[in-house]
């Protein structure tokens, strides 16, 4: 799994969720969880990862699972760079 820590950061960054990102761990929830993850956030959001890490999200790779938890998305991140 992509660094937790790594991810964990860009999505407080990208959300500017400040001091409150701080309490995110791997199964914390993201999407409907946090208000700040609306539709336009996510966009923001898988545009910073790739951004980061150098890959190509596909429509058809986007989904609730994915954001479900900053686990899975961290998970997520891994298989991209795997």
């Amino acid at each position: 799994m992509q660094s937790l820590e790594e991810v964990k950061q860009i999505v407080i960054d990208t959300l500017g969720l400040r001091e409150r990102g701080a309490a995110l761990g791997a199964d914390s929830p993201l999407l409907g969880a946090l208000p700040e993850l609306d539709s336009m956030a996510v966009i923001n959001l898988i545009t910073a990862l790739e951004e980061h890490y150098g890959f190509s999200i596909a429509d058809d790779e986007i989904s609730a699972d994915v954001f479900e938890t900053l686990g899975s998305l961290s998970a997520f991140v891994g298989r991209k760079l795997g």
